[in-house]
């Protein structure tokens, strides 16, 4: 049973973190591919699914989003964790209330349409250069700061989770077979 942690990423931050969740995985013998999901040519040959992408407008990036519109059909009938990677600890003062916004927006069209068995919101890395100019200043006027804002203890944790879930046997979502079973949570 191989499990794609697939991922859309416009700096590179979101797939470092798809990376690691993949290592996180396989640390627990599971057996992974982690791809960029414009790069999935037959989501059919995966079992189970870790899909993640940044977050930039509040949305998910399009290959993430056009990915789960073109395969919802299959992956409604397989288990799916998400991730999505913001920039919630960049946020600072009043600014900090937007994150459960754009959580809830983002979040929440997903799980409308994956019903996931989990979901994490991570910070990731906000450079000058992923801003234009205009952008530069208005993030410096709001009082935030640019840098890598990545947990990678909560992404370890995550990765914990979605192993144990994935784990053959009556514990995890799996039969002995490597088939799945049972609902998925919200």
């Amino acid at each position: 049973m191989t499990t794609l942690v697939g991922f859309a990423s416009a700096h590179g931050s979101t797939a470092e973190i798809a990376e690691r969740i993949g290592a996180g995985l396989r640390a627990h013998d599971a057996e992974v591919a982690v791809r960029a999901l414009e790069e999935v040519d037959d989501p059919s040959r995966y079992a189970a699914f870790v899909l993640g992408s940044a977050v930039h407008d509040m949305a998910w990036l399009p290959q993430a989003t056009d990915f789960v519109v073109a395969h919802e059909g299959l992956l409604l009938q397989r288990p799916v964790w998400i991730f999505s990677v913001g920039m919630p600890a960049a946020l600072r003062g009043p600014w900090k209330s937007f994150a459960p916004r754009e959580e809830k927006h983002v979040v929440g069209e997903m799980l409308a349409r994956l019903r996931p068995r989990g979901h994490a919101l991570f910070s990731g890395v906000v450079a000058e250069d992923h801003l234009p100019p205009a952008g530069r200043a208005i993030f410096r006027a709001m009082g935030m700061r640019f840098g890598d804002y990545r947990d990678w203890d909560a992404v370890d944790a995550f990765a914990e989770d979605v192993a144990r879930d994935l784990a053959p046997g009556p514990s995890g979502t799996h039969s002995p077979e490597g088939q799945g079973h049972g609902e998925a949570r919200p």
